[in-house]
């Protein structure tokens, strides 16, 4: 999406003893080393004050809405010149949230197998600093990990069952906000979803190719989505294009829009169904050149 940096989460260096999750944050770290994920305790509570505001908190509208977006709507302003439509504007605020709150779980399953719980009473997010703030109370995990036996463990039969917590645990933690969002976006339910699928499947594309498992991310993410499932709207739908010399290019056709056109015609995601093919072979070459 144009214009939507997103602010990188790094582990928190006293993550809680015992943590299922916290060498993939660090893994995620070292990979995307300007963001930061910080762990609290069960009794911890998550942070409060300025600048930070609680996943729960965006969910429910009202005032700590109306201060998130201002941010988008002052981005906008500045980096464009001009004024985007609220709906616009909202889209940006959602995004820059969701995209890394789905690698809160993602990640976690794509490199230990193991799918964090994350309701949205357990997130805090600070924008501007780039940091989340989130307590782990439960996850999922396969019968032969080692961490099967801790507190909070919850174990499932095989590869499949994992991806269904995936998509439970993403929905779970995305649903009241895509509520919370969806009339600011003038967007309805079916929209919506597929903008959630949207953001589990290019958050974790990026970071694998990070890592240096981008091929590995793609096949995992067409295994998690391959198509709509309930409630999730559009499937992973990677495509194969043909690069100079032959080299093959993966990209995928975003299911949800941005809009960012309404602002800045010319201003468009590779991803972007508006951008065609000649143009996306162009950019992606020039990033991996």
């Amino acid at each position: 999406m144009p214009g939507s940096a997103v602010p990188v989460l790094l582990p928190s260096a006293s993550a809680p003893a015992g943590s299922p999750v916290a060498r993939a944050y660090e893994r995620l770290a070292a990979a995307y080393p300007s963001l930061r994920i910080e762990e609290r305790g069960a009794h911890e509570p998550l942070p409060r004050g300025v600048g930070w505001v609680g996943a729960h908190e965006l969910a429910e509208g009202g005032p700590a809405q109306d201060a998130y977006l201002a941010w988008d709507d002052a981005q906008v302003r500045r980096d464009y010149g001009r004024p985007a439509r609220p709906d616009v504007v909202a889209g940006f605020g959602l995004h820059r949230y969701a995209w890394p709150a789905c690698l809160l779980i993602t990640v976690p399953w794509f490199l230990e197998r193991r799918v964090p719980r994350m309701p949205v009473e357990q997130v805090a997010f600070h924008r501007t600093r780039g940091r989340l703030s989130v307590r782990v109370e439960e996850f999922a995990c396969l019968p032969d990990d080692p961490a099967a036996s801790l507190p909070g463990a919850r174990v499932v039969p095989g590869e499949e069952a994992l991806r269904g917590e995936v998509r439970a645990a993403v929905a779970q933690h995305l649903g009241p906000l895509l509520e919370g969002f969806g009339p600011r976006m003038r967007r309805r339910r079916h929209a919506l979803w597929a903008m959630a699928a949207d953001e589990v499947v290019e958050g974790l594309w990026y970071v694998g190719s990070l890592l240096g498992e981008e091929r590995r991310a793609v096949r995992e993410l067409e295994l998690l989505l391959p198509g709509a499932l309930a409630p999730y709207t559009a499937g992973a739908g990677f495509r194969t294009l043909s690069g100079h010399g032959g080299a093959e290019l993966t990209t995928r056709d975003r299911a949800s829009c941005c809009f960012s056109y309404t602002i800045d015609p010319t201003d468009t995601c590779t991803t972007c169904p508006r951008t065609c093919d000649a143009e996306r072979v162009t950019r992606l070459t020039a990033a991996a050149a």
